[in-house]
């Protein structure tokens, strides 16, 4: 999540007052040494506000119901929608002050304990967990459980079966494994003030801006109605009576008959030029909303995407033909044969769910598209970028703090937080015992069904614990956090090729757990500025995670059972929104890594090898730009060069496609520009309203015309319900390469 600023919300000069009389006991030396926190966070807390309250519980799981559903419903749609925290944050408030209105104030007993289902005004406490509660289970805002796509590949790729059991053990075991390791990190990235983790000042803002008292005519609550409801009658056009107007891509209309016009005009399977869209889902989909990106992020995005696009594609596709690329789309996350041809990867995985080398051979080589193959190269520059970034850019810094974490005394915020019962280390030692001891019963009683031997699992464990703790002091420092999830294909391809499920396993093992465990920090460094009761985060973290990992297979179960060829776009009908093109990444990533394994592809056996000096050159970059910046240091835009930023910023296509980039950066540079700069106010109060009420209206009516009209196999058939009309833009340019519905070279 990246971050950004708005400025600190006003107070009532009462509640100044207050907090200045409060202030005038604090010693100068508790005072957060992070300016941005000083800033941003308050120094008081009322300990006695009510946390465990009906309105809580109700909202919370309500929330994380319905978000798991929708996310996990849109996820196998051609734009995925993700539907965000801050949708709930700002959706719940108005219901939580209408709870607090007409629930009933009287007191029962239950025992020795008193409780009401109204203890009186919605605060901000409870605010703050039912936004943790809504958001459990989805690491950094992913949407859903990651291991969700094991359990995609397996039925919908593979054609082959895994147990409803099996399934929910796998993605339960995966997302809780990493809250027993950081649990026990607390102390080290979370109490301490240097740790103070960017992105949830954000958050606070947030929070704080939502509670102010609003006298203003237009209430944020009548601006998210009114929005919401616009979004909900406009999805009915691009969602259901003109498809078309998702991608416009008017050089495909203007140039019928061209492949290479086709080839830069589609927004879906080219590079986007002049191409455009009117659907919200289209630009939210897989980069997020964009009204919720700072500017200066969508610039080093642009920059990258710019560069990557429109200068490295063009020259590597059209004037070095760099591996073949004539042979193969443009655009496109499938893998091919040395001919062009679509490669049958059922054909050569056996009846053990293994290599058929025989058939491997007769087929030949994996190849990529070109672009398929760059955004791996790019993929291993990042991860090495980003380390070295980080470590000479703010090595010094992360070093400095991470002492001072030990050596400087306790911040305001940890002092008032020290008022709470704290959660006893037992809790996460068993809780890391008794995951542990379930993914082994998963690995050994039913490996049958996902392949990775229990040294596997082992092995991911340490692997992901090892990095949990640096990966959590730079996210905690610089608010970048690097991934493990290509690191650990490599490593378990290398160590057991031939199993795709296998190696996607250990992937998610690897890289989720890890993933979870900073997202659990981060979760609760926002609940240490916010003064929630640590063991009521914890719960309330816990229990929303079991229950969002339990409705994302329970709705991936339903589709994947009651949608024909769903994720097959070559067998479904035109223009489906079935295609599942994350789950088609991961497919392809599984053959690529597990399958035919890293050796046959990027090895000596295979047509990449010299992708991995793409390693070397990520981790040289940053250097030269440092050693550029100290040799010119009145330069000031040289250490605004982030290679990190740019060499990642096509890291979501695919399935992400130059439409949704094009879209997003436009959006994101209209509201965190323009409007910011020229209409701050108006910025300030409905900008993130804005974009939770687009996502609910679009996610309400999806899933309305869904069952009212998808399900019961109401169509429309028209020129405006066949798609962006790029036909050609799949085509290969090669002469003598023949396709289906392509001209001859």
């Amino acid at each position: 999540m990246g971050t950004f600023e708005i400025e600190a919300p006003g107070r009532s000069h009462l509640t100044q007052h207050q907090e200045e009389e409060e202030e005038e006991n604090i010693d100068e030396e508790e005072l957060s040494p992070i300016e941005e926190v000083r800033l941003t966070v308050t120094n008081t807390d009322d300990p006695t506000l009510p946390v465990w309250t009906f309105r809580m519980w109700f909202l919370g799981l309500l929330s994380c119901s319905l978000l798991s559903f929708l996310n996990q419903f849109f996820a196998y749609r051609t734009e995925p929608l993700v539907i965000s925290q801050i949708t709930i944050q700002v959706a719940s408030l108005p219901i939580g002050h209408f709870m607090a209105k007409v629930l009933p104030t009287k007191k029962f007993s239950l025992g020795a304990h008193e409780f009401s289902l109204n203890p009186g005004p919605f605060n901000m406490k409870e605010h703050v967990l039912i936004s943790i509660f809504a958001n459990a289970g989805s690491a950094f805002g992913s949407g859903s459980a990651y291991a969700v796509g094991i359990v995609n590949i397996i039925k919908a790729f593979y054609h082959r079966n895994i147990s409803f059991f099996a399934g929910w053990v796998l993605i339960v075991t995966t997302q809780v494994l990493g809250y027993g390791w950081a649990g026990l990190l607390r102390k080290y990235v979370v109490e301490p003030a240097h740790m103070w983790w960017p992105s949830t000042l954000v958050q606070v803002s947030l929070f704080r801006a939502l509670h102010e008292k609003d006298k203003q005519r237009m209430s944020r609550a009548k601006f998210f109605l009114i929005a919401m409801v616009c979004s909900f009658s406009w999805y009915l056009v691009p969602g259901y009576l003109f498809p078309t107007l998702s991608s416009v891509s008017w050089v495909c209309w203007a140039f019928s008959k061209s492949v290479t016009a086709q080839q830069l005009g589609s927004g879906m399977r080219g590079l986007g030029l002049g191409a455009f869209t009117l659907d919200w889902s289209v630009v939210a989909s897989f980069l997020f909303s964009p009204l919720i990106c700072p500017f200066f992020a969508i610039m080093n995005v642009f920059a990258g995407y710019t560069l990557i696009i429109y200068v490295v594609i063009p020259i590597a596709y059209w004037g070095l033909d760099l591996y073949s690329a004539k042979t193969f789309p443009i655009f496109s996350s499938h893998l091919f044969t040395e001919n062009g041809q679509r490669y049958n990867i059922s054909a050569i995985v056996n009846n053990k769910f293994e290599i058929n080398m025989v058939e491997y051979q007769r087929q030949g080589k994996i190849n990529l598209s070109m672009f398929f193959a760059l955004t791996y190269g790019f993929g291993f520059a990042t991860i090495a970028a980003t380390l070295t970034h980080v470590g000479f850019f703010y090595g010094r810094e992360i070093y400095d703090r991470y002492r001072q974490s030990y050596k400087g005394k306790v911040d305001i915020h940890t002092r008032l937080m020290r008022s709470y019962e704290d959660i006893p280390n037992w809790w996460f030692y068993l809780l890391l015992l008794v995951t542990v001891g379930i993914s082994l019963f998963l690995c050994t009683v039913l490996n049958d069904q996902i392949q990775m031997p229990w040294w596997g699992l082992l092995f991911s464990c340490v692997l992901a614990f090892v990095f949990t703790l640096p990966i959590s002091i730079i996210t905690a420092t610089t608010n970048q956090t690097p991934g493990l999830n290509i690191i650990t294909e490599y490593v378990m391809g290398i160590i057991y090729p031939g199993r795709p499920i296998a190696n996607v396993c250990f992937k998610t093992y690897g890289y989720m757990s890890m993933a979870q465990a900073v997202s659990f920090l981060n979760d609760f460094k926002l609940g240490h500025y916010m003064k929630i009761p640590p063991r009521s985060m914890f719960l309330v973290q816990f229990i929303g995670t079991i229950i969002a990992g339990t409705i994302n297979l329970g709705v991936a179960w339903w589709l994947l059972n009651s949608i024909e060829n769903i994720c097959q776009d070559d067998l479904l009908p035109p223009n489906s929104p079935w295609t599942c093109p994350g789950d088609r990444v991961f497919f392809d990533a599984s053959v690529i890594w597990g399958l035919v394994g890293p050796r046959r592809i990027f090895g000596t056996l295979g047509n990449y090898g010299s992708l991995n000096w793409f390693f070397l050159g990520g981790a040289l970059g940053p250097v030269l730009v440092w050693l550029l910046h100290r040799a010119f240091p009145k330069q000031s835009w040289i250490p605004l060069i982030n290679l990190p930023v740019l060499l990642g910023a096509t890291a979501s296509m695919p399935p992400a496609t130059t439409l949704n980039y094009n879209s997003w950066v436009l959006v994101g540079t209209i509201f965190n520009f323009f409007v910011f700069r020229y209409r701050k106010k108006w910025w300030q109060r409905y900008n993130y309203v804005l974009s939770a009420a687009l996502d609910a209206g679009v996610a309400f009516m999806g899933v309305l015309l869904y069952f009212s009209l998808s399900m019961e196999g109401k169509s429309v058939t028209w020129w405006g319900t066949g798609g962006e009309h790029c036909e050609l833009a799949t085509c290969p340019t090669a002469k003598g390469v023949i396709a289906d519905g392509c001209p001859a070279h």
